[in-house]
């Protein structure tokens, strides 16, 4: 069933090909306004390539990538951050020399314009939304690794995305973190920014998501809810191998 709400985010056709490997190949996919899509596969097939295509990292070798109607593909990561796009890392790199709230401070400036008086009021907004508002005098170098995970969020939540892109923002937390951070996506939905998820965690993905897509070898194997993708024998092939699907 096709979801409600407008497309917000859609891609057409799009490959990525580093040489002579084929990163993605003819992959179409829409985000619907509001939505959590989840996306997953195995380590390669391609989630993050596409990300970064959709962030302008990566110049897509062929198709596009529309949002809200307007063609953004090769267009540079500051302009279509200043659209409405945000990712965060799998690999969290905060400025270490800067604190928390003056990292958080960064996204709202240059991501979301605003003047400094007006981002410190973001960053202050934002940081207690995601409960660091404690640590935010303290050096992002000094903090956990489940705040560097909210810090990641708290800095694209300043830009003021309406979408914002998630690629493991769960990696390395325990199950009750986990928790917690299934809460805090739950509660950035509500805030009407709509997300993609990329994890690798599977009870978390499926817990959350609306909607799924699966990679395998850069191209989109399967599409449907949590329930539909978790019986899809395509999908526990490409995690499970022949014998199992």
């Amino acid at each position: 069933m096709e979801p409600e709400g407008r497309v917000i985010l859609k891609g057409e056709h799009i490959a990525k090909h580093f040489g002579a490997l084929a990163a993605l190949s003819g992959v179409d996919f829409t985000l619907h306004e509001g939505e959590i899509l989840g996306l997953i596969g195995p380590n390669g097939s391609g989630k993050t390539t596409l990300f970064n295509v959709i962030t302008g990292v990566y110049r897509p070798t062929k198709g596009k990538v529309f949002f809200e109607g307007q063609d953004i593909t090769g267009l540079s990561p500051h302009k279509i951050c200043q659209l409405g796009i945000a990712k965060t890392s799998q690999i969290v790199q905060p400025f270490t020399h800067m604190t928390v709230a003056e990292n958080v401070l960064v996204g709202a400036m240059y991501g979301g314009g605003l003047s400094q008086r007006e981002a410190w009021d973001k960053t202050w907004e934002v940081l207690e939304f995601v409960r660091l508002d404690k640590v935010g005098n303290v050096s992002s170098g000094n903090i956990s690794i489940p705040d560097r995970r909210r810090l990641e969020l708290a800095r694209a939540l300043a830009t003021s995305a309406k979408v914002i892109l998630l690629d493991e923002n769960m990696a390395g937390l325990t199950p009750s973190e986990i928790e917690e951070a299934l809460d805090l996506l739950r509660a950035i939905r509500v805030r009407g920014i709509t997300l993609m998820v990329v994890e690798h965690i599977m009870r978390a993905v499926m817990g959350i998501s609306d909607r799924m897509i699966v990679f395998d070898y850069g191209e989109k194997i399967a599409e449907g809810t949590p329930g539909e993708i978790a019986d899809n024998p395509e999908v526990i092939k490409a995690y499970l191998g022949e014998k199992y699907a």
